[in-house]
C-alpha cells in the first residue's frame, strides 16, 4: 500500500513538474481564416474578400475576372464564377466563351478573390487547403502582394506565391509539380527566389494544403505538412541589385487564371476543361506562439592579415529546444572594408539552421578583408636601407638607359637630356627622410574589431534579434 502511494505521488509530481515547463516548441495558434460554410448560394463573406475584375492586362492572360454580382464582360450572376457550394468549399470557375488564345481577349470568365483593405498580415503561418484542374492554359495560384503596392509598384511591393501550377508544357509543372516562389525587385527587372515539390504519390487534383512559414527576413514553403518544409528563401540569399521585399504587411490571393498565346501555361484547346474548376476548402493564417530563443556556443577568435582568405573563419554551435523550427542568421562587423558571411549544414539554406527534430547545429562565420595595394617603390631612403628597393630602382635605371641609349644611336636624344633623366631619377630614389614610405590605406586598416551574429526564431516579430553572440576579429 505504500509503495502504491509512493509512486502516485511521484507520478503526480511529475506531471505537475510537466505542466510547470515553459511551451518551447513550435506551435500555432489562428488568427484568420475563412472555412467557406453554409449552404449552396451563401454569399461569399465580404467582410474578409473583394474581388479584382475585368481584363487586367497581365501575363498574356484571356480571362476577364467576374465579381458574383458582375453581369458584363461575359460574367452572369446566375452562374457566377465564385461561389459557396454547400459542402464547407468555394469554388472559382473559370468559363470559356469562345476559343480565341489572343492574350487579353476576355475569351474567359473567372474570378480573383482578394483580402486587401479588409485582411492583411506580416509572419506566421498561411496556408490554404485545395483541389486544381488541369489542362492546356490553366494556372490557378494561392499567393500574396505587399499591402504597399499602390504607392510601392509591382514588383518593389513583393509577392509570395504559395502554389502555382500550369501545364508540364510549356510551364515546365504537370499535374505532379507545384512551384512556390518570392518576386522582388532587380536592377535587372524581376528576381524569382523559389523551388517545386513533387508529390511522391497523388497529384494537384487531390485535396492538399499548401503554406509558408513566414518569419522576419525568412520565408519557408511546404505542402501538406509544415514540419516538412522543401524551399527556404532568406534576405541573405539576395544577390548584388536584388532587394528583399518581405519584412513588411501583405494580403492574399486567390485566382483562376487562363494562359493565352505567349503565357507561362501556354494557350487553351480543345482538351481544357470547361468549366476549369478549383475548389477551396478553407484559407488559415496562424501565429507562432513564443519559442525559446537559441543559445550560442563559445566562438574562438579570428586573427587574420588584410586580403587573406585563410585563417579568416570561426565555427560554433547554436543550441535551441527539438521542435522550436528553424532559424535564421545574420552577421555584421565593424571592420572597414570588410564583408562576414555565415555558413550552416542546414541542407535547405545556408543561412538557416533548422531545430525541427535537432537540440544542435554548427555556424561557422567567416570574413572577407581589403588588401592594401602593394606600390612600385620607387622613392628609395639612403637613411632606412631597403636593399630590395635598391635592386628595384637599379633595375629600373638599367631599362631606362638603354632606352636612352637607343634613342641616342636614332639621334632622338642628346647626352645632356640622358644626364639628366639619370640625376632625376637618382634624386627621386635618395630623398633625405628617414621615415618609411605610409602604407596606400586603400584596404582594412589593422586593428582589434568585433563580428556580430544574429538569430532571428519563427516567432520573431522583426527588429531586434532574438539573441545574438560576437566574434572578436583582428588585422594585422
Amino acid at each position: 500500500m505504500f509503495k502504491a502511494t509512493l509512486r502516485s505521488a511521484v507520478l503526480l509530481l511529475s506531471l505537475c513538474l510537466l505542466c510547470s515547463l515553459p511551451a518551447v516548441a513550435q506551435n500555432w495558434s489562428q488568427v484568420w481564416s475563412d472555412e467557406f460554410t453554409g449552404p449552396l448560394g451563401t454569399p461569399i463573406d465580404s467582410t474578409k474578400w473583394t474581388y479584382d475584375t475585368g481584363i487586367l492586362n497581365v501575363n498574356n492572360e484571356v480571362e476577364y475576372y467576374c465579381a458574383p454580382s458582375t453581369n458584363v464582360g461575359g460574367c452572369l450572376t446566375t452562374n457566377p464564377n465564385a461561389y459557396i457550394d454547400g459542402n464547407g468549399n468555394l469554388v472559382i470557375q473559370a468559363i470559356r466563351l469562345n476559343n480565341s488564345t489572343a492574350p487579353n481577349s476576355g475569351s474567359w470568365t473567372s474570378a480573383r478573390l482578394i483580402t486587401n483593405s479588409l485582411e492583411t498580415f506580416q509572419y506566421g503561418r498561411v496556408e490554404s487547403r485545395m483541389s486544381l484542374p488541369v489542362g492546356p492554359g490553366i494556372w490557378p495560384a494561392f499567393w500574396s502582394l505587399g499591402s504597399n503596392i499602390a504607392t510601392v509598384p509591382w514588383p518593389n511591393c513583393g509577392e509570395q506565391d504559395y502554389m502555382e501550377n500550369v501545364p508540364l508544357s510549356p510551364g515546365g509543372l504537370g499535374p505532379t509539380v507545384i512551384a512556390s516562389t518570392l518576386h522582388g525587385n532587380s536592377t535587372s527587372g524581376v528576381y524569382n527566389l523559389g523551388g517545386k515539390f513533387t508529390f511522391a504519390t497523388g497529384d494537384v487534383t487531390g485535396m492538399h494544403a499548401y503554406g509558408a512559414i513566414w518569419s522576419p527576413g525568412m520565408v519557408q514553403f511546404y505542402v501538406d505538412d509544415p514540419t516538412k518544409v522543401f524551399f527556404v528563401g532568406t534576405s541573405n540569399d539576395m544577390k548584388s541589385g536584388q532587394t528583399w521585399a518581405f519584412d513588411h504587411p501583405f494580403f492574399l490571393l486567390l485566382n483562376l487564371a487562363i494562359g493565352g498565346d505567349g503565357s507561362w501555361p501556354g494557350p487553351t484547346d480543345g482538351t481544357t476543361p470547361n468549366p476549369a474548376v478549383m475548389t477551396i476548402d478553407y484559407v488559415r493564417i496562424y501565429k507562432a506562439a513564443a519559442v525559446q530563443a537559441p543559445t550560442f556556443g563559445s566562438a574562438p577568435s579570428i586573427t587574420v592579415k588584410a586580403g587573406a582568405t585563410a585563417g579568416n573563419s570561426s565555427s560554433f554551435s547554436l543550441n535551441d529546444t527539438s521542435g522550436s523550427g528553424r532559424v535564421f542568421l545574420t552577421c555584421s562587423t565593424t571592420a572597414p572594408k570588410t564583408t562576414c558571411q555565415v555558413t550552416t549544414n542546414d541542407a535547405l539554406n545556408p543561412n538557416t539552421v533548422d531545430f525541427g527534430n535537432a537540440t544542435s547545429g554548427t555556424v561557422s562565420v567567416s570574413v572577407l578583408t581589403t588588401a592594401n595595394a602593394v606600390l612600385w617603390p620607387i622613392t628609395w631612403h639612403w637613411r632606412t636601407p631597403n636593399w630590395v628597393a635598391l635592386f628595384d630602382a637599379l633595375l629600373l635605371l638599367g631599362v631606362l638607359a638603354t632606352l636612352l641609349k637607343s634613342l641616342r644611336r636614332l639621334r632622338l636624344a642628346s647626352t645632356a637630356a640622358i644626364s639628366f633623366v639619370l640625376v632625376a631619377i637618382l634624386l627621386g630614389c635618395s630623398g633625405g627622410s628617414s621615415t618609411p614610405p605610409p602604407s596606400p590605406g586603400n584596404g582594412t586598416t589593422p586593428g582589434t574589431y568585433t563580428i556580430t551574429v544574429n538569430a532571428y526564431t519563427v516567432s520573431g516579430t522583426g527588429g531586434s534579434p532574438d539573441s545574438s553572440t560576437t566574434v572578436s576579429l583582428t588585422v594585422n
